[in-house]
């Protein structure tokens, strides 16, 4: 007897729907504006096996993404192009699993690493060296698959918009963290004696997003500061936010933050022109036709 090949769960979905078992679901017309799971009907009582199997295939992809680990190599080898040899750097979990169940010390450099900054800007020889305008931090966070897959061409965006820019940005040397959470880059920021620093971190992944990166902003990092100080730029991703709309946000915030010296909840995001703030409209817009 000739074995045939597993069937895709498109497959087995329209089987069914051939075979009059599932029963359409006008909203699922929806889903061509959303990965939300809607409209996705039923066969009998129950959801379709297609449905159930692609959700469990989401689940493995973002079990996966919170366990692979970093590519370090990999990662180097593309951030040539920005500088020639980023820190390698980890913090005081010694593994995933410490990762998992201590948080606070994904928070924290380990000695070793602290070392390494500080022989590096122990060695620096110009002013230019021991005073950075911007330290960016790649960590690896809750998805490596998000920061191999999404850091890279999103600072081929925001170098590129930096550059430009009529007053030159000094950059720190990038730094590579394993097993690191957002607030590890106030350490590096400090230790950097950078003004602001920018977190690139793979967010904790969701059933229709184990690829998003995210985005932490802090103006004068140092150890000890919480969320509050912190501005933040989610879901950034070729099927989420744009690396370009991403970087133009970046510099905007970047820009702000050095023009007010702060950031986190006393900077506001107001990068887009269609806010109602930006309006000069002065009448009831209830009452306007």
């Amino acid at each position: 007897m000739k074995n045939s090949s597993p069937k895709t769960a498109q497959q087995i979905q329209q089987q069914h729907q051939d075979n009059g078992k599932v029963v359409h679901n006008p909203w699922r017309q929806l889903r061509s504006f959303t990965d939300a799971r809607i409209g996705l009907g039923r066969a009998g009582i129950s959801l379709p096996t297609a449905e159930m199997l692609v959700f469990q295939l989401s689940h493995a992809q973002a079990r996966d993404a919170v366990n692979f680990p970093l590519d370090l190599a990999a990662l180097s080898e593309q951030l040539e192009d920005f500088c020639a040899s980023p820190l390698h750097l980890h913090s005081q979990a010694v593994d995933r699993n410490y990762y998992l169940q201590r948080p606070d010390l994904g928070r924290k450099l380990d000695q070793a690493s602290r070392d390494q900054l500080s022989n590096y800007m122990s060695k620096a020889a110009t002013a230019t060296e021991l005073h950075h305008d911007i330290a960016i931090v790649i960590v690896d966070g809750l998805s490596s698959l998000a920061v191999q897959k999404n850091a890279h061409p999103f600072l081929v965006q925001l170098l590129t918009i930096l550059r430009e820019q009529p007053e030159p940005w000094r950059l720190a040397p990038i730094s590579l963290v394993e097993q690191g959470r957002v607030a590890i880059g106030d350490d590096i920021g400090e230790l950097l004696n950078a003004k602001v620093v920018l977190v690139l971190i793979g967010e904790r992944p969701g059933l229709s997003s184990p690829d998003s990166l995210g985005l932490y902003l802090t103006w004068q990092p140092k150890t000890g500061l919480n969320d509050a100080c912190r501005n933040c730029i989610s879901n950034i991703r070729p099927a989420g936010l744009s690396y370009q709309d991403a970087a133009q946000r970046t510099l905007y915030l970047l820009q702000e933050a050095k023009r007010l010296n702060l950031s986190g909840v006393g900077l506001k995001d107001r990068s887009q022109d269609d806010v109602i703030e930006h309006q000069t409209q002065t009448t009831n817009f209830l009452l306007s036709e």
